[in-house]
């Protein structure tokens, strides 16, 4: 199965050949950092491969010094975008930066510990198709 994606501005574009293995939403503070948001979504794969179609000279890569923490991002719009683990051994793919729908639904929460004191009962809040008159 091919998978393409994106980030916001459009300069850095992608395909994931293969099948994921696994999708995670984590809720550890490094995650919460990266993304600004509640968790992290990502897609991880031991198989598949990552073509860049477009713009791999515009992906920024980090990697927070004495973790496994990293994390890749176009560096126009800040989108984040794959990333191969730095022994190459594991694809992750950030779950919003696909333009065709995910093939499989989050398998867990990870790090819920970690979880920030305002991400509880958020079902429950008014929902808007749109922005808010």
């Amino acid at each position: 199965m091919t998978h393409s994606g994106s980030c916001l501005c459009g300069a850095v574009t992608y395909e994931v050949d293969g099948d994921f293995d696994a999708f995670y939403l984590c809720h550890c503070g490094r995650c919460r950092k990266d993304t600004g948001s509640a968790h992290a979504a990502n897609l991880f794969s031991s198989s598949a491969s990552l073509r860049w179609l477009t713009g791999e000279d515009r992906v920024t890569r980090f990697h927070l010094e004495g973790t496994l923490h990293a994390r890749a991002f176009c560096s126009l719009c800040g989108s984040a975008v794959p990333q191969l683990q730095s022994d190459g051994s594991l694809l992750v793919v950030p779950a919003g930066s696909l333009d065709t729908s995910a093939p499989i639904a989050p398998d867990a929460h990870l790090f819920t510990a970690d979880r920030a004191s305002w991400d509880a009962g958020l079902e429950r809040l008014r929902a808007f198709d749109g922005l808010p008159k």
